[in-house]
């Protein structure tokens, strides 16, 4: 299970009558991506030392072509995972300033249950709907 999808041990549950995106609910995003972030670091600090543990000379050009394919693969997804990272950075800066939760397009709330599944969206899910529909128009 990738940590983008991980869920947090007990998801929010919403009270009637609570404000969207009240402090608590951002306390409980702050945590779930700071947990998130936490999770990744460890794995890039994992990978590393795997790297550097494992970088063996084979002789044989098939064990070696093996090993570099399996290290770019690595390199390739701990990439995706600094992104990530820094996508969570920007998350939890836009916590800091008051933004989070709102889409970055039309300025709607986001949603819970949608932040909850990707804590790390900026857009609404008409916002995010229509820009897969324009992108796979652009695509053809």
């Amino acid at each position: 299970m990738s940590a983008q999808t991980k869920k947090p041990a007990v998801p929010y549950k919403t009270k009637k009558g609570e404000a969207y995106m009240n402090p608590k609910q951002l306390d409980y995003f702050k945590n779930t991506l700071n947990s998130i972030k936490l999770e990744l670091g460890a794995d890039i600090d994992r990978t590393v030392h795997s790297m550097q543990d494992d970088a063996t000379v084979f002789a044989d050009p098939n064990d070696r072509a093996s090993q570099e394919s399996e290290m770019t693969l690595e390199l390739r997804n701990r990439d995706r995972e600094s992104k990530l990272i820094k996508k969570i950075n920007e998350m939890l800066a836009k916590i800091s300033s008051g933004d989070y939760g709102y889409c970055d397009k039309c300025g709607v709330e986001i949603g819970l249950s949608r932040l909850e599944a990707r804590p790390t969206a900026t857009l609404c899910i008409d916002c995010k709907t229509l820009d897969e529909i324009r992108e796979r128009q652009v695509a053809k």
